[in-house]
């Protein structure tokens, strides 16, 4: 095991539950499972999984830039949706960060996630260089 360092976005229920936006341990970088819920606690894009979807990626991008990574070293995603039938509008917005870099991808449909405003919840896996 490397030196490993965490990223926090500050949302309360991290300490609640006892967990951490990201991980990195080495050269392997673990994202949670990210919702569309901005700093104030407010759900983005209701009602629009491409929305979600967009929001969720740059939500990511962030917690990897402060570990020291990008987009580009993402080598999994794990995409749970409460409706299958809008993969095409998540799928389009996933494309739209991942169409050059194509990483292992999964999208899932569950019945639900923790509010029902909330319609996508993506998991990154990543490999520093």
């Amino acid at each position: 095991m490397g030196e490993r360092k965490r990223v926090s976005s500050g949302a309360i229920w991290e300490d609640v539950v006892g967990y951490s936006r990201a991980v990195r341990d080495g050269n392997i970088i673990e994202v949670a499972g990210t919702t569309a819920v901005d700093a104030n606690g407010n759900i983005v894009g209701i009602n629009d999984p491409y929305i979600q979807t967009k929001f969720i990626i740059q939500k990511a991008e962030k917690a990897l830039k402060e570990l020291g990574c990008d987009l580009e070293n993402v080598i999994r995603t794990r995409m749970y949706v409460t409706d299958i039938s809008k993969w095409k509008e998540i799928g389009r917005a996933h494309g739209e960060f991942f169409g050059e870099i194509k990483p292992a991808s999964t999208m899932v449909e569950v019945s639900k996630l923790i509010s029902p405003e909330i319609l996508v919840e993506i998991e990154f896996s990543a490999v520093a260089e």
